[in-house]
């Protein structure tokens, strides 16, 4: 006899979660009292997949700086706390920051699962842009015929970001028709701008269309373009430069998990960067601690395979701590910074890029965004051999070419340390092994004591669904 309700396992246990999440919505606290320093930022929710992730793209996005963490996570749920300031190393104490700061985890948690594309470069004409994904070996003065090409194709580029790390670049490119200012839609249109970049890339690039999507968003798909392209090597031939970042990757066999230990500058999102990577190579993040007050930041994660595997290959190893070194360099950016901020117009990222070419400027990194009818763009430059420029006659020569009232320097080098701050730092710590000791017991010690409070809470709370 049928009654016309049966379920089965993955049906049951999928309205068990959507139960679970529905009696346990998330939380966010922002505090900045407990500490003199720092704003604190507790969230708690239903654990998922890349929900880390999500966090730390939204403090990104506000431009905080995150000066320590500490993530825990068991089964269903998961709690991080975020020690925090803003770009001048100040508290936040503007209460409404406070409340879209909380609104915006919130409304990120509450999407779901992250949106993941496989990694390629892609043209597609749906939603109210055109996106283009490239991926290649980097040259001077690349970024230049690219924007040349999509210029004369009669395509607007409303926004761009590019990076490059050793011989490699990817980039993400969002246009419209210039026609019509909507996307590109003819399907012989897609296949021209498909086949001329691919001939600017030499045969490295290929077209797709998408919706829109914010920068940060960019940035994690770049991420995911270069790791897909080479797995985390350098793409330079011969011996390589040292890398100034320290990655360990082993086993703790006493709890079952991969511990991954990174030491490195502080650079700006520097855990989005990391837990990026580990999320794109399917890892499942269940501790780790984050300090990151000084010249020199320390990160140790407890992790997972997403099939539930504590320990991974020698081989797997290799290329996760490849990977995470290669990612949180491509943070590190070189150069001058430039900042370009004037009256949007058709053609006008590829006539800058043409007059950083033509004065022996080289594009590291860049990105460019619309905003109404305004253009607010910044280029990371060096000369054509990878050299630093300096205030060098090139520079000043761009700048009168396109405008000085335009074209603004703002700083050298990408990061708020420089490798003498951080060696000044080392002499006084010794080695700063103290603080190194410190995060090990934090984690080990402390967090997971408090995980098995929180383990028997939620196994107790899932008995009580179940009677």
């Amino acid at each position: 006899m049928s009654f016309g309700f049966y379920k089965t396992s993955s049906e049951i246990q999928e309205e068990h979660e959507k139960l679970f999440v529905f009696m346990n919505p998330p939380r966010v606290t922002v505090d900045d009292t407990s500490c003199s320093e720092t704003t604190l930022i507790k969230v708690h929710s239903a654990n998922r997949q890349g929900s880390l992730l999500e966090v730390a793209r939204v403090l990104v996005e506000l431009k905080l700086v995150i000066k320590r963490a500490y993530i825990c996570s068991d089964g269903e749920w998961f709690m991080d706390v975020f020690y925090v300031v803003d770009q001048e190393g100040n508290k936040i104490s503007d209460r409404g920051f406070e409340c879209v700061l909380a609104e915006r985890i919130l409304k990120s948690l509450e999407e779901g699962e992250l949106h993941r594309r496989p990694a390629s470069v892609d043209v597609q004409g749906a939603g109210k842009l055109t996106s283009i994904e490239l991926v290649g070996l980097d040259r001077p003065g690349l970024l230049s015929e690219i924007s040349a090409v999509l210029t004369d194709l009669q395509c607007n580029i409303v926004a761009a970001d590019l990076q490059t790390h050793n011989s490699k670049v990817a980039s993400v490119i969002h246009v419209t028709d210039a026609a019509t200012g909507g996307p590109v839609a003819e399907s012989d249109r897609l296949s021209k701008i498909r086949l001329l970049l691919g001939s600017v890339l030499r045969g490295s690039a290929r077209t797709t269309s998408a919706g829109s999507s914010t920068p940060t968003s960019d940035e994690r798909r770049m991420l995911q373009l270069m790791l897909h392209d080479d797995g985390g090597s350098s793409g330079i031939e011969g011996d390589p430069e040292p890398s100034p970042v320290t990655v360990t990757v082993e086993d703790y066999v006493g709890k079952e998990f991969t511990v991954v230990n990174v030491r490195c500058k502080n650079l700006p999102d520097l855990i989005f960067h990391t837990v990026c990577t580990l999320t794109h190579m399917q890892f499942v993040v269940f501790h780790g601690a984050v300090v990151a007050e000084g010249p020199e930041a320390h990160q140790e994660y407890y992790i997972r395979k997403e099939n539930g595997i504590p320990f991974i290959s020698e081989e797997e190893r290799i290329q996760l701590a490849n990977c995470l070194e290669a990612a949180i360099e491509r943070g590190d950016t070189k150069g001058m910074r430039l900042e370009l901020c004037c009256d949007d117009r058709p053609g006008l990222l590829s006539d800058v890029t043409r007059v950083f070419r033509e004065n022996g400027l080289s594009v590291l990194r860049a990105q460019a965004l619309t905003r109404g009818t305004r253009a607010m763009n910044y280029f990371y430059v060096v000369d054509a051999s990878g050299n630093a420029v300096g205030a060098s006659r090139a520079v000043d020569a761009a700048r009168r070419e396109i405008g000085l009232a335009f074209l603004h320097v703002r700083d050298v080098a990408g990061s708020r340390w420089s490798t003498e701050s951080v060696a000044k730092a080392k002499a006084e710590e010794g080695g700063a092994v103290k603080e190194e000791c410190t995060v090990k017991s934090i984690v080990k010690g402390s967090l997971l004591q408090l995980f098995t409070c929180v383990s028997s809470g939620m196994r107790a709370a899932r008995n009580m669904l179940r009677m």
